[in-house]
């Protein structure tokens, strides 16, 4: 079948414990020379001053170690996407438009599909039980034709002649997931075919992408679109 184109480390230094340095005191005084006494006084013995004790330098205070920080947690990791998840599809009950564009204008053209879907459900008070979703029915290298669908739970009136009720595809298929702009898809459908070369598998005519992300409301590059392939 034919595919459309298409990474902590904290370090923290303690602060060091000051040593403690002992000063030594000054050199003794010296006493002062006595007096000499007058003439007929009988001299009294001078008394020897003390001598000055020596007292060791106050030293300061230790400085306390600075308390290391604790370190952030990780981000957590964001695992990567499913790429070939075998799943099963279930049918749903879906109103459907059929349609077909060109390439240059593939995104425009299925976003008018699904505008068309949602207004006729709007004016009837029909919520959505499901993601909108293209049905690629066939391809070529100037464009494709589709089916556009969302599922309901009960059948909307006044179907212009481009709509219908019906059921969406089911069975055996893989699951790819594409984020990012309609226009980048090219390289994940790349990669899917890819897949199914190096698996040895044979997908069917058909390919199926839903889109998770609301794609009327939501910006193209910030689009997530989950790619079914369903197998032979």
């Amino acid at each position: 079948m034919n595919f459309p184109r298409f990474f902590r480390q904290a370090m923290v230094a303690l602060v060091p414990v000051a040593a403690i340095s002992l000063g030594l005191g000054a050199a003794l005084a010296q006493s002062p020379a006595p007096v000499p006494p007058a003439a007929g006084t009988p001299a009294t013995p001078a008394t020897p001053a003390p001598a000055p004790s020596a007292s060791p330098t106050a030293a300061p205070p230790a400085a306390a170690a600075t308390p290391a920080p604790t370190p952030p947690s990780p981000a957590p990791v964001q695992t990567a996407d499913p790429f070939g998840e075998e799943i099963t599809l279930a049918p749903k009950t879906v109103v459907v438009m059929k349609g077909n564009a060109n390439w240059d204008s593939a995104f425009d053209t299925l976003i008018a599909s699904f505008n068309a879907l949602s207004t006729l459900l709007d004016k009837q008070g029909i919520k959505p039980t499901g993601n909108a979703m293209i049905v690629y029915t066939s391809t070529d290298d100037t464009g494709f034709t589709f089916l556009a669908e969302i599922p309901v739970d009960q059948d909307p009136k006044n179907l212009t002649k481009a709509m219908s009720m019906g059921k969406s595809p089911d069975g055996k298929a893989l699951k790819f997931v594409h984020r990012g702009s309609y226009e980048n898809m090219d390289n994940t459908y790349e990669a899917i075919t890819n897949h199914l070369d190096d698996k040895k598998l044979e997908a069917k005519d058909t390919f199926i992408e839903e889109y998770i992300t609301d794609p009327l409301k939501t910006a193209e590059d910030k689009l997530v679109i989950n790619v079914y392939v369903p197998l032979k």
